[in-house]
């Protein structure tokens, strides 16, 4: 505890309960209000504090680094519009489960609301998105008032880890002069060593866990009907544990199924076996749905490719088509295990939601089968492999022309064990879902695609980079770059080098494929719904002092992705 005056005090005390708790990293944007907390956290030897200037970067970088290191971060700034800029980063953080603990600093009640400057009302500021919000209050630095701050340190813990489902809390503090550590004589009376001190060497609240696990009569449930399943299939989304790969490609051996897998599912590329592995599912699906929408299919491609079971792991998938040709599947059994207590089932038809810890469901079903026989049909899973093929599963022809298919596969190329990709909405994540190649590479995917917006792409990536230490490529359209511009300082400030690749279509190749293309005039959709940026890229990337490479052809792209270091890399790719 620092005993210099009230505000050191208890901020010291919630600073060290928070890294009894396990907290490694805060992000703090400079304020004075917020002062006591920033030099709390900066003070304590466990934590790491990264200080970024603007509040929206500072946010989504906050938010990248949770998203990296599954653990909480704290993001702290001062009152008024400041948090007001951590919303979007605080709604992706709902929607994507990520844990951030958001601290912002307050005018006291005193001096609220009756002119005084840089006063907002921050009750509540991000409504439902966060699992907890709490007022702090302005207290003594007295027993009662060191017990509350650790205690809300506790809880806040507690909160953004999961209780049952891990998120953004947000804690508002109310602080009163004097805001810097002057010495205020007789402003700590708390004597109480379990107020002053804490408990040594431990949280003063621990929240113990036991992750959700099936009782025995649920497990054979689920055993017994893949068990008698002839055309399984398991299809993974975006999720974050590449512990997953081995049991899904164990399971799925095992059962002879095709595994659908989304690059953010970090089954499409790593270690493991992926002989069982479907990258090209978004064509295929295409394919199905045109003969679905063509009449009754006569033992064609569509009934020799349906499933009877579908395993649904981690997020729904990005391909909307995928999305719904799994929608239109009325005699199959869907089952979606989730241990987050999300509800990641648009399509309205899955049997069974599972609350369980897939790692250790998937490999005791496994284990269960080894032993007894299965009904599944192991040509099933030729069937689609087959269809892969026939899909363009093979690399692109030769020759130079840049195609995003061809942009996927040449970054493929460069990713090596320990890499991180961090991918932007909109048409970037589509087309690395469509034409990212499978490959031996141990790397992990990450992207904001709770809310699916484009902004922070480059500070969500960069502090997802600087909290794991892993060399980063962030794959971006020129919007989303141009969106998070301000956010070049922290990729240039990065200690981990961050290569970014920037894929310049003129901003309008994801509204080309919307209904409003063709139902506005021409004026009306370039003038609306076309977003051509107008960025030079290799000014901005100089104004940060971050080397640039332009290319326009397969080979430029090639010797561009050799560059050691940080970058940017803006490839020309013209419109559909």
């Amino acid at each position: 505890m620092d005993p210099t005056n009230t505000n050191t005090a208890l901020a010291s005390v919630f600073a060290e309960e928070l890294a009894r708790c396990g907290l490694k990293r805060a992000v703090v944007s400079p304020g004075s209000r917020s002062t006591p907390l920033a030099v709390a956290l900066f003070r304590h030897p466990e934590i790491e504090v990264d200080v970024v200037l603007d509040e929206r970067s500072a946010a989504f970088f906050a938010l990248g680094s949770a998203l990296s290191s599954a653990s909480p971060v704290a993001l702290l700034c001062t009152s008024g519009t400041a948090a007001a800029n951590y919303h979007p980063a605080v709604a992706e953080a709902d929607l994507s489960s990520v844990p951030l603990i958001v601290l912002t600093a307050d005018r006291p009640p005193e001096l609220r609301d009756n002119g005084s400057g840089q006063a907002i009302d921050q009750i509540k500021l991000f409504g439902d998105a966060v699992r907890w919000f709490s007022e702090v209050g302005s207290h003594l630095a007295d027993d009662s008032g060191l017990l509350h701050m650790r205690a809300t340190a506790c809880r806040a813990w507690a909160g953004s880890t999961g209780e049952p489902r891990p998120g953004p809390v947000h804690l508002n503090f109310p602080l009163r002069d004097p805001l810097d550590p002057s010495p205020v004589e007789g402003a700590v009376t708390a004597r109480d060593p379990l107020a002053v001190g804490g408990r040594r060497g431990a949280p003063l609240t621990e929240v113990t866990r036991s992750g959700p696990s099936l009782d025995p009569e649920q497990f054979e449930r689920i055993v017994g009907v893949v068990e008698s399943a002839e055309r399984p299939m398991i299809v993974v989304g975006r999720q974050h544990d590449t512990g997953l790969r081995q049991p899904v490609a164990g399971l799925a051996r095992r059962l002879g199924c095709p595994i659908l897998a989304e690059p953010t599912s970090q089954l499409r590329l790593g270690p493991h076996d992926r002989g069982s592995v479907i990258a090209r599912y978004d064509r295929i699906a295409t394919i199905l749905l045109d003969k679905q929408a063509k009449g009754p299919d006569r033992g064609g491609p569509a009934s020799t490719l349906t499933p009877d079971l579908v395993l649904r792991l981690g997020e729904t998938p990005t391909s909307k088509n995928l999305r719904v040709w799994l929608a239109g599947l009325r005699g199959t059994r869907q089952i979606v295990i989730d241990r987050s207590y999300g509800w990641y089932e648009p399509s309205r038809i899955a049997d069974l939601i599972v609350r369980a810890e897939p790692v250790t469901l998937l490999t005791g079903i496994e284990q269960r089968l080894g032993t007894g026989s299965i009904a599944a049909d192991h040509g099933f899973r030729d069937a689609w492999l087959a269809a892969e093929a026939d899909a363009g599963g093979d690399r692109a022809a030769g020759g130079d022309e840049l195609t995003p298919r061809r942009i996927h596969e040449e970054i493929a190329d460069c990713y090596r064990d320990g890499d991180l990709v961090f991918t932007a909405s909109s048409m970037a994540i589509r087309d690395q879902e469509s034409f990212l190649p499978p490959g031996p590479a141990d790397v992990l995917f990450l992207s904001n695609r709770g809310a699916n917006g484009i902004d922070g792409t480059l500070a969500s990536g960069t502090g997802a980079a600087v909290a794991v230490g892993r060399p980063t490529t962030v794959i971006t359209g020129e919007l989303a770059f141009q969106h998070d511009l301000g956010s070049l300082a922290l990729v240039a400030a990065s200690p981990v080098a961050v290569r970014v690749v920037v894929v310049n279509d003129g901003g309008g190749r994801i509204f080309s494929r919307l209904p409003q293309k063709h139902s506005l005039t021409a004026e009306e959709f370039e003038t609306l719904m076309n977003s051509p940026g107008s960025l030079d890229m290799a000014a901005a990337s100089a104004m940060f002092g971050i080397p640039h490479f332009a290319v326009s052809g397969a080979g430029d792209l090639a010797e561009a992705l050799k560059t050691p270091g940080t970058c940017v890399i803006e490839i020309a790719l013209r419109p559909d």
